[in-house]
């Protein structure tokens, strides 16, 4: 993931406006000292990064058609026997033994 970068006061130039819960608030103020940060940054670097993570679960994938049809093709398939997983699936999680 590319660095934050970083944002100086002097740097901003729009404005945004939200309004907030007490109990809301309250936790961004305490989750903003633990990182001594001002509020502000705090929550315009929690909301960038959680932009970030949604534009990066957004995914497009271009292949020619070819590859395409060859995807759709082994997608179409049916399964086939894995002797591996069939023996980790029968087996007993270790959190589950008593």
């Amino acid at each position: 993931m590319p660095p934050t970068p970083t944002i100086r006061p002097s740097a901003r130039s729009s404005r945004l406006g939200l309004r907030a819960t007490p109990e809301q608030e309250v936790i961004l103020r305490r989750a903003a000292q633990v990182k001594q940060q001002s509020l502000t940054d705090f929550i315009l670097e929690s909301a960038c990064q959680a932009a970030r993570e949604t534009l990066l679960d957004q995914r497009l994938f271009c292949v020619p058609e070819n590859r395409y049809r060859t995807l759709i093709d082994l997608l179409d398939r049916p399964a086939e026997d894995n002797v591996g997983l069939q023996r980790l699936f029968s087996k007993r999680a270790p959190w589950d033994e008593e």
